[in-house]
């Protein structure tokens, strides 16, 4: 019954010789009903009245320097839930799988694997009635070492030759900082993580220059990407706008970034600009809750901290009297708070825009998890492609502007009477956006420093 079946183990090499993938490490998961292989800039084509895709693919784990351009026809386009919890609609296409001298065609879907530990999955479907798995065992066919992959792939790890770029954040091992680094690496660019606090500044009329940890002088960079978390506005901007005095171009500007965190402040601005944004108050007395209250429609309303970032901070008040407690509640602790109308009919989703230099990029729906009023993949929401309108995108691009950010996230809720801007990102993350659209946003950030500096790639 089982002696002409193939055994292989929890991670194996295959290939796919239809796709110009000849090595790929694969995880093995009969848990998993489909198979997926890692895609981004995916996008959809016809050619004899048929759907293709095209997309690339990374084949090599944390490398980004290797790029396959693959070419399929689309046999379906499915909802998929990811391990992670989040949904998806993907395309789906069907070519030979190859492994330890075995050929047999498979259907995957396209995703983008950069979180995941493995450029591909396999799943029960492509291993029905041919693979057994011993989970105790891995590479079975074989195992390839670093050496063997690059030759396969033709790549070499020459020398950068491109621009130096630093990356100011606090955490090399986010999933936004490490595609940042892999993309600016791809397109021969040196490019190191600079971590905000361990930088120090020398203010001198003659000589001023930014020092980091031991001493080194990072006056010699050509561009700097900050990556500042909130706890951090005041001292990363203050860092950034001392890069900006040395000639250093950022990728978002000190001022640009302080406006943007300033909840409040932005949102005058924005609406100063024009831009529709829920009716929202602001007072200082608990004496004015009931008209601040009154003032935004009343209940059920949003109450915002503004000082919270990625959900948090951010309350659902139903009812008045809980509305009037929960701000009295933060009015005692001084904390400075927005209060908001609240959008029914958006249904607990809003958008995501991305928009670099002046272009919307990418755009996803974001939809809160069950129980949760608000859309937010932080807390179990999950995100899918979607078509903005012309609105939503001029809106997006007008916030950008106004704020001075050459990079945006730009979050949007529709309601009854059109879109309505929310709030603007200086520093939005990129695994949400490139997982739900496929779409290599990191690099779009190194293209925009590129074009800025009037780099362009050697032959």
């Amino acid at each position: 019954m089982f002696s002409n079946k193939i055994i292989v183990g929890s991670e194996e090499w295959c290939g796919f010789s239809q796709l110009g993938v000849p090595a790929i490490k694969a995880r093995v998961d009969s848990g998993a009903k489909t198979s997926s292989i890692h895609a981004f800039n995916i996008k959809t084509f016809k050619r004899d009245s048929c759907t293709w895709v095209s997309f690339d693919i990374h084949p090599v784990q944390n490398n980004r320097k290797t790029v396959v351009h693959c070419q399929a026809p689309v046999i379906d386009k499915r909802l998929i839930k990811s391990s992670n919890g989040t949904t998806e609609r993907r395309y789906v296409i069907r070519t030979p799988i190859s492994y330890n001298g075995e050929s047999w065609e498979v259907e995957l879907t396209l995703t983008n694997r950069d979180s995941m530990g493995y450029r591909m999955l396999l799943g029960r479907e492509a291993m029905h009635d041919r693979i057994l798995v011993d989970p105790s065992s891995s590479f079975l066919g074989g195992d390839k070492d670093s050496n063997e992959v690059h030759k396969l792939y033709g790549s070499s790890d020459s020398q950068p030759n491109g621009l130096n770029i630093g990356l100011l954040a606090s955490d090399p091992e986010l999933y936004s900082n490490r595609r940042i680094i892999e993309a600016a690496e791809s397109r021969g660019h040196r490019i190191t993580f600079f971590n905000i606090k361990q930088c120090y500044l020398k203010l001198d009329a003659e000589t001023p220059e930014v020092h980091y940890r031991g001493g080194s002088i990072l006056n010699s960079l050509d561009a700097i990407i900050p990556r500042i978390r909130p706890s951090l506005t005041f001292y990363g901007c203050a860092l950034t706008r001392h890069f900006q005095s040395l000639g250093i171009y950022p990728l978002n500007t000190a001022e640009a970034i302080t406006q943007s965190r300033d909840k409040l402040f932005s949102l005058q601005l924005l609406q100063r600009s024009g831009l529709q944004i829920p009716t929202s108050g602001f007072a200082n007395s608990p004496i004015d809750t009931t008209d601040l209250i009154d003032m935004v429609g009343g209940a059920p309303l949003i109450i915002k901290l503004l000082e919270g970032t990625q959900g948090r901070g951010v309350v659902l008040a139903e009812t008045k009297k809980a509305s009037e407690s929960v701000i009295n509640a933060f009015k005692s602790l001084r904390a400075n708070l927005l209060v908001q109308e609240f959008i029914k009919e958006a249904n607990g989703k809003d958008l995501r825009l991305f928009v670099i230099n002046g272009k919307v990029v990418a755009a996803m729906q974001r939809t809160a998890a069950p129980g949760e009023f608000r859309a937010n993949v932080h807390q179990g929401g999950s995100t899918e492609v979607v078509k903005v309108t012309p609105d939503e995108r001029k809106i997006a691009l007008k916030a950008a502007k106004t704020l001075g950010l050459a990079v945006a996230g730009v979050d949007i809720i529709r309601s009854s009477r059109g879109p309505l801007l929310l709030e603007v990102n200086s520093s939005p993350g990129l695994e949400g956006i490139e997982t739900a659209t496929g779409k290599d946003i990191a690099a779009e950030m190194i293209y925009a420093i590129e074009k800025k500096l009037k780099w362009t790639l050697k032959a």
